[in-house]
C-alpha cells in the first residue's frame, strides 16, 4: 500500500509541475544554526524541525551529539535512500530491502586551517547500497538506484559548485 500512496503522490505532482512549471522553483526552507554551550549548535527549521551537533572532545567539543559532518553523511545517506525508494515505487517495485551507506575521508589539518592547501571538507565519499526486490533482475535493481542516486539533491550538491551567497551582521 505505501509504494501504491507514493506513486500516485509522485504522478500528482509531476502532472502538476508539468501544468505549472512556474511553480516547480523556490527558496527552501532556512536552518538556523545558534550555539548552545561551547561548541554545541542546535539547528532549527520554520516548522519545528530541530536537530544538535558537537564536536568531538579532540577539537574541544563535549561529543555529546554527531558532528555537522557526521549529520551531512547522514543527510547524503536518507536522501540517497530516499530516492531510490521514490524510484522504485513509481517503477512499481516494491523493495524488499534497502540499504545506503555513506563515509568520507578528511584530513584534519584542512578543518584546523594548519595547511591552506587541504580542503576542509572530505576528500572522497564513498557510497554503498544494498538493495534487494523479489522478482527483479539485478540490471533493473542497478538501473533504479542509479536513477536514485543521480536525483538526489544532497548528493548533487555534493558534487557540483553551487554559489553560495554569505552575509555577516556584527551585534546580537
Amino acid at each position: 500500500m505505501t509504494s501504491e500512496r507514493i506513486r500516485s503522490s509522485i504522478e500528482a505532482a509531476t502532472k502538476y509541475l508539468t501544468e505549472h512549471p512556474e511553480e516547480a522553483r523556490y527558496t527552501d526552507s532556512a536552518a538556523t544554526a545558534t550555539i548552545v554551550d561551547g561548541l554545541r549548535i542546535r539547528v532549527d527549521g520554520p516548522g519545528g524541525e530541530a536537530l544538535a551537533t558537537d564536536m568531538p572532545k579532540s577539537v574541544g567539543g563535549d561529543g555529546q551529539a554527531p558532528s555537522p559532518g557526521w549529520v551531512f553523511r547522514a543527510a547524503l545517506a536518507s536522501c540517497e535512500a530516499t530516492l531510490v525508494a521514490m524510484r522504485a515505487a513509481a517503477q512499481g517495485v516494491e523493495l524488499g530491502h534497502l540499504e545506503v551507506t555513506v563515509d568520507s575521508e578528511s584530513d584534519d589539518r584542512g578543518i584546523l586551517g594548519i595547511d591552506e592547501a587541504v580542503s576542509a571538507g572530505p576528500l572522497a565519499i564513498g557510497v554503498r547500497v544494498r538493495v534487494d526486490a523479489a522478482d527483479t533482475t539485478v540490471d533493473r535493481l542497478r538501473e533504479i538506484v542509479e536513477w536514485g542516486l543521480r536525483h538526489c539533491p544532497v548528493q548533487d550538491v555534493a558534487r557540483r559548485s553551487v554559489p553560495v551567497k554569505i552575509e555577516i551582521a556584527t551585534g546580537g
